[in-house]
């Protein structure tokens, strides 16, 4: 088959365009210079407004001479046109361009400069509202002719960028080139209607969630608005929802979040001269002026694009930390002809994540080496070459009077690891991200307070503790408040248990965070309270185990640092919120004050509530998944136990984990954990089955896949265990040891050792486990060699016996034969119950010498009782005397007397379907196995 010729491209020496996710303005800026340009091609770089796409799909396209670069033969451009940007990283549709030798570039902007600028030979930059009213300004000069359709676009840029000249940044300019323009036939009206158009449901669902979420926060004296929302899709014009609200509320300064998809959009805008928001949202990869900016962010969850945004606030408004007050020193360094793998030693000592390069003279810092290039230089058996081969040459350095906003920068900005701080040519310090974080957290006039939700948002469950608390828990709590206040501790209840108080869930396993010294804590509560407990001082924690049993875990408030992928935890000490934000779910990262004078207020730093109602899974941070792969699992397990969905960024970040085997990294313990709690869920099959869909059975071992045979044995376990607990009789199973013998079915015994070998099985377990399916083998044969022979009762409770109840249910569930399943409900329910009138003590009592011949006796007697021969405690004794002396079973049965025995049923000893009604259990709860 022969495909027609692609068109050939075709050349355009001058082109204009604009940043990516054009709004009004940057269009409107576009077709003003090709006014200026004659025959300049104009390239439109796309939009994620859905309005503003109809609007020039159905207008501009027809109107302009707009190409698709797609179209244009890159080397042929010579001239390249910017407007409303001149930011290189803000251009990816043209970069091809700015290979072309003798390139030259004109810009028209107002946006603020930038070290990303693209160096330019005619730049025309100016601080007025828009930048069309920039271009216009030559329009205007030279009395170029409009068309009414061109007045009217060109007017709809400024319009917008101005906020229909409300905005501070509007200039006389932009109401001076909108009046020419409205003299030149713009047409107001079309505007208008652009302006105020309608909201969509979806918008409106926006809309709220920012209105309910708004906080107001005092930054260094600056009231600063932070509203937040989430849509599993994009929602459009969400600048246009931010400006709206921003007027509905008459605020001055507004950041919003919007969680959409997989990206986190930031929109802001501010009315306040101490509050550029152009400059902090360029510091998160996005772009504005300084009265209204945004950002587009991959990678980073809702709460990190949060946690960065108060750092940036707090280091540009108004700044008052220096770096020689948060800097790490003296610094660890190594020296630029030292190897990787001596580079990876020092890191691994001091849990780092970067180090800076020094020279071999003079201590001059000459770069810095990450941990992520060290790992895979050595990996790629690179470890012997020096550091200077792969470190960042010339980074981003500070001094020790540098304020904290360019460290921000570095740190946030650039994705820079650390920032060294230099002074007269030496390194005499580094400052890492936890070195902000731990600056903030010491300052709480600065950061954590701020974090917490108004005093007047805080929301007290007490009433609801007590609602749905058993007493004894209730007051556990509120002594451990005492106890903490006597301390002059703050004590919390956290996690799970707190989750559950709003679910309705029941839990009472309780975890309580204490900001200060938790194994003092765990001391005196032992102390006060009674029981004992367990100290881990490594990491900071104790077990309490009351009088009572009540087991209560109890954590110094703490943030978890990890080393590489799946790690163990280096833990440090910290705040109630730092505590939290190590969790691994939103929902999980809840607190309850329990300190009397402020007793059952909720702390929800990270909008857990909101996901709690809207019953979706949230990860904490982009990282969560590779510091801990177990979190994975710990996802679906909760996805389904209450019924939430897993977001669509957690979901991505799952599969992201999944793909590039961190989980292959988890000891086998660690997996087996988590493999049990699985199993031991309600809905286990669910979850393997989630499991599979994210190849995580396969990524365990391949030998572990779902396949549909396995999934069908699954299936009939999961009948059996429901069967088996509807029946309230002991022992109750280990549901995860069945679950787990039918995840392993299909296997050979050599399969089963090696994915024994993977889960990190002890020899006691791995040998267990494999016994215990060769019984089932075992026993599975001789049921069908007593079903063949028709064997008597007895039979069938002897074969049964050495099987534990696990092992019992698993054969039900692999031999779904109906014949096959009523003989092991029969032994189940009725049979195992069968219990002895006569003992040891009884034998010796009537003259039976004491001896190994005790156990073949009572064996004996006990299958007669089985098999209905001997169902009183006479019979049972004369059978025993009479077996003690040589007789046998059957000549005892001949010589029965009426005064020695008790009425026997006629149907004693056999197990056809005549004798159900003597067999059958006093339940019968499920005819499929009852019958």
């Amino acid at each position: 088959m022969s495909f027609p010729p692609k068109p050939p491209l075709n050349e355009a020496p001058t082109i204009i365009t604009g940043h990516a996710n054009a709004d009004f303005d940057c269009l409107a800026a576009i077709i003003a210079a090709g006014k200026l340009y004659p025959g300049a091609t104009l390239i439109f770089p796309g939009s994620q407004e859905k309005n503003l796409r109809h609007f020039f799909i159905q207008s501009a396209t027809y109107l302009f001479n707009f190409k698709n670069f797609k179209e244009i033969e890159p080397t042929s451009v010579k001239t390249l046109v910017l407007v409303d940007t001149r930011q290189r990283s803000r251009v990816p549709h043209i970069e091809a361009v700015f290979a072309n030798p003798g390139l030259t570039v004109h810009c028209y902007d107002h946006h603020p400069d930038t070290e990303e600028d693209v160096p330019a030979a005619l730049s025309v930059v100016k601080p007025w509202g828009s930048t069309t009213a920039i271009l216009m300004e030559r329009i205007m000069a030279e009395d170029l002719p409009l068309s009414n359709d061109e007045a009217t676009i060109l007017g709809l840029g400024i319009y917008e960028d101005t906020g229909s000249f409300t905005f501070a940044s509007t200039t006389e300019h932009d109401l001076a080139a909108a009046a020419w323009l409205r003299s030149r036939g713009m047409d107001v009206g079309v505007i208008a209607d652009l302006m105020t158009r309608e909201l969509s449901s979806e918008q409106i669902t926006i809309m709220s969630q920012l209105i309910e979420s708004a906080q107001t926060h005092d930054i260094n004296g600056v009231e600063v608005v932070i509203a937040e929302a989430t849509s599993d899709q994009y929602v459009g014009d969400f600048a246009l929802l931010v400006h709206k609200f921003l007027d509905m509320e008459n605020l001055r300064v507004l950041f919003a979040i919007g969680l959409m998809n997989d990206r986190v959009h930031l929109v802001a805008r501010s009315r306040s001269p101490d509050v550029d928001v152009g400059k902090i949202c360029a510091s998160l990869g996005g772009g504005g002026h300084p009265y209204a900016a945004s950002a587009s962010i991959k990678n980073r969850t809702l709460t990190q694009v949060r946690e960065e945004l108060f750092g940036l606030l707090y280091s540009q408004v108004n700044p008052q930390i220096l770096v020689r007050q948060l800097m790490s020193k003296p610094a660890v360094s190594i020296e630029e002809w030292a190897t990787m793998r001596r580079a990876e030693e020092i890191m691994t000592r001091y849990g780092l994540k970067a180090l800076p390069v020094v020279s071999k003279k003079g201590k001059r810092c000459v770069g810095v080496i990450e941990h992520d290039i060290m790992d895979k230089a050595i990996n790629h058996g690179l470890g012997d070459v020096p550091v200077s081969e792969y470190m960042i040459r010339e980074p981003a350095v500070v001094t020790p009077d540098t304020d904290l906003y360019p460290v921000m920068e570095i740190i946030l900005g650039r994705r820079q690891r650390l920032a060294p701080v230099v002074e007269a040519g030496k390194l005499v310090g580094v400052v890492t991200r936890t070195d902000i974080v731990n600056t903030l957290v010491k300052e709480p006039s600065r950061i954590p307070e701020s974090l917490l939700p108004e005093r007047k948002r805080e929301r007290n469950i007490s009433g609801l503790l007590r609602e749905r608390l058993p007493k004894d828990i209730l007051a556990l709590l509120k002594n451990a408040g005492k106890l903490g206040q006597k301390l002059g501790y703050a004590v919390y209840v956290v996690g799970g248990f707190v989750r559950d108080v709003l679910l309705k869930h029941p839990n009472t396993d309780v975890d309580l965070v204490v900001e200060g010294d938790g194994i003092a804590f765990a001391a005196a509560m032992t102390r006060e309270m009674g029981g004992r407990y367990k100290a881990h001082p490594k990491f900071k924690t104790a077990v309490v185990v009351l009088p009572s049993g009540q087991r209560v875990d109890v954590a110094t408030a703490r943030l978890e640092y990890y080393e590489y992928p799946a790690a163990l935890p280096t833990v440090e000490l910290s705040s109630i919120k730092m505590d939290l934000y190590r969790r691994d779910f939103t929902v999980n990262a809840l607190a309850v004050h329990l300190s009397p004078d402020r007793y059952g207020e909720l702390v929800d730093f990270f909008g857990a509530q909101r996901d709690i109602k809207d019953r979706v899974l949230r990860v904490l941070h982009s990282l969560s998944f590779v510091e801990d792969p177990t979190r994975i699992v710990r996802a679906i397990r909760f996805s389904e136990r209450f019924g939430f969905r897993i977001g669509g960024q957690t979901d991505r970040l799952i599969k992201n984990a999944v793909r590039h085997s961190f989980f292959h990294r988890l000891s086998g313990s660690r997996v087996f954990h988590e493999l049990q709690l699985i199993l031991e869920e309600k809905t286990p099959l669910a979850c393997l089955r989630r499991m599979h869909d994210y190849k995580l059975l396969a990524a365990i071992h391949p030998l572990l896949a779902l396949t549909p045979p396995r999934e069908t044995v699954l299936m009939e376990v999961e009948n059996v265990i429901n069967w088996y607990r509807l029946l309230y009789i002991e022992p109750q199973p280990q549901a995860w040891l069945v679950y787990f013998l039918a995840l392993c079915s299909g296997m050979d015994a050599e399969q089963f050792a090696v994915v024994g070998k993977r889960l990190n099985f002890s020899k006691r377990t791995a040998g267990d486990i494999a016994t215990l399916r060769m019984r089932i083998r075992e026993t599975a044969q001789g049921l069908f060699n007593w079903e063949y022979h028709k064997g008597p009762l007895s039979e069938l409770y002897f074969l049964m016996e050495p099987l534990p109840v696990e092992g019992a249910l698993f054969l039900m569930a692999r031999n779904p034969r109906e014949p096959l399943q009523k003989y092991v409900s029969l032994y189940l329910t009725t049979l195992r119950g069968k219990r002895l009138e006569i003992t040891g003590n009884d034998l010796k009592g009537i003259g039976i010498a004491p001896g190994p011949d005790y156990t073949s006796i009572l064996r004996r007697v006990r299958g007669s009782v089985i098999d209905g021969h001997a169902p009183c405690r006479a019979e049972q004794l004369e059978m025993a005397r009479r077996l003690a002396v040589g007789e046998s079973i059957e000549s005892l049965l001949a010589r029965r007397t009426s005064g020695a025995h008790c009425s026997l049923p006629e149907a004693a000893g056999k197990p056809e379907a005549d004798q159900d009604d003597a067999a059958q259990p006093a339940v019968d709860t499920d005819k499929k196995y009852l019958k």
